[in-house]
């Protein structure tokens, strides 16, 4: 099933070894690593099917590579979120010509101040979307994205963060009504009615995958996440994300897909 034609990326610059980061994966980023970690997400991702827009590496946002965070994009509009990280704001800025190549202006909406909204927290499963309420998404940003969303015939339910820094660090939705869940996120009744496999702790950063028409791109060095995927019958691509993971960033946070 071919559900996205179109991505958009950002090269990482130099000044991401400066990035934000919880400490949780220790050790500064190699940039001429990530560089070449990030062409090889790029090439795994133009092996799925989809046309790849590469937008420059921009020095003044460390973490700007991260490109899901300022942009949410549906089926029928694209959002600029209003990131909860105060050295990421102006992200959304810098974002915007890029959605304009494939929205016009009155199908892109806004969360403004004081609503905060991270793309990192919102995952689509179909016509619904989950938004994980946390350090960067607060609760008149998701009620702006609730009434975005209606508008165009889309909900939206909130789900309360207690560990992890965005929703999509611990739960990952696969299509075909499939779901790699992990740690706060095992037991949380949002997600019952899906078929939730259950990531183990020592590989709780592999729930991080993403489905690309019926690919599942998953890190490298997590067997049992990549047995999982595959025991599900999609075709899998492996790429190394080590460098990012210092940042706590994944495969989802690297890229806009629509």
């Amino acid at each position: 099933m071919k559900k996205f034609n179109h991505v958009i990326v950002r090269r990482p610059c130099r000044a991401m070894v400066e990035g934000i980061t919880s400490g949780l994966y220790p050790g500064k980023p190699d940039y001429e690593r990530a560089l070449e970690e990030h062409d090889d997400y790029i090439s795994a991702l133009s092996r799925c099917g989809v046309d790849i827009t590469i937008l420059p590496k921009d020095e003044r946002y460390p973490d700007s590579c991260f490109v899901e965070d300022p942009a949410l994009i549906t089926r029928a509009c694209a959002i600029i979120t209003n990131p909860g990280a105060e050295s990421r704001n102006g992200e959304k800025y810098e974002i915007i010509d890029a959605i304009r190549q494939f929205f016009p202006e009155d199908k892109i909406e806004y969360i403004k101040a004081p609503g905060t909204l991270e793309g990192g927290d919102v995952m689509m499963c179909g016509d619904h979307f989950f938004v994980g309420r946390s350090a960067r998404t607060n609760e008149e940003g998701i009620r702006q994205l609730t009434e975005i969303l209606a508008k165009y015939g889309m909900t939206c339910s909130e789900v309360p963060l207690e560990e992890v820094l965005h929703l999509k660090t611990g739960v990952n939705y696969l299509e075909d009504n499939n779901m790699l869940v992990c740690g706060e996120f095992v037991d949380k009744p949002d997600f019952q009615s899906y078929n939730r496999v259950v990531i183990p702790e020592e590989e709780a950063y592999a729930a991080n995958c993403i489905w690309v028409n019926d690919t599942v791109i998953v890190p490298e060095g997590y067997p049992t996440v990549l047995k999982a995927v595959q025991d599900l019958g999609y075709k899998t691509l492996v790429v190394d994300t080590s460098e990012y993971r210092k940042l706590d960033g994944g495969l989802s946070c690297l890229s806009l897909r629509f």
